[in-house]
C-alpha cells in the first residue's frame, strides 16, 4: 500500500563552532529557529540560515532543516 508525505512543520537548525576541546577537536553550539514554512526551497533555508549565522561571533560549521511530515496511506 503506498503511503504520501506531506510536511506539515519545519525547523532550521544552525551550527556554529565555538571553538575546541582539549584534545583539539571542535565544539559546536546548535541555534534553532521554528516554525520554518515547509514551503520553502531548500535554497532559502541555507540562505536564511547563513544570514543568521553572519549576526554570530561564531564561523558557520552546517545548516540543517528538519521536516516534520504527516504520513497518509493512498
Amino acid at each position: 500500500m503506498p503511503v504520501s508525505a506531506t510536511p506539515v512543520d519545519s525547523t532550521l537548525v544552525v551550527l556554529v563552532q565555538t571553538g575546541t576541546d582539549g584534545e583539539g577537536n571542535p565544539v559546536y553550539r546548535s541555534l534553532r529557529y521554528a516554525s520554518l514554512k515547509p514551503s520553502a526551497t531548500d535554497q532559502d533555508a541555507y540562505d536564511v540560515g547563513a544570514a543568521v549565522a553572519g549576526l554570530v561571533a561564531y564561523p558557520l560549521a552546517e545548516v540543517r532543516r528538519q521536516t516534520l511530515s504527516s504520513l497518509i496511506s493512498a
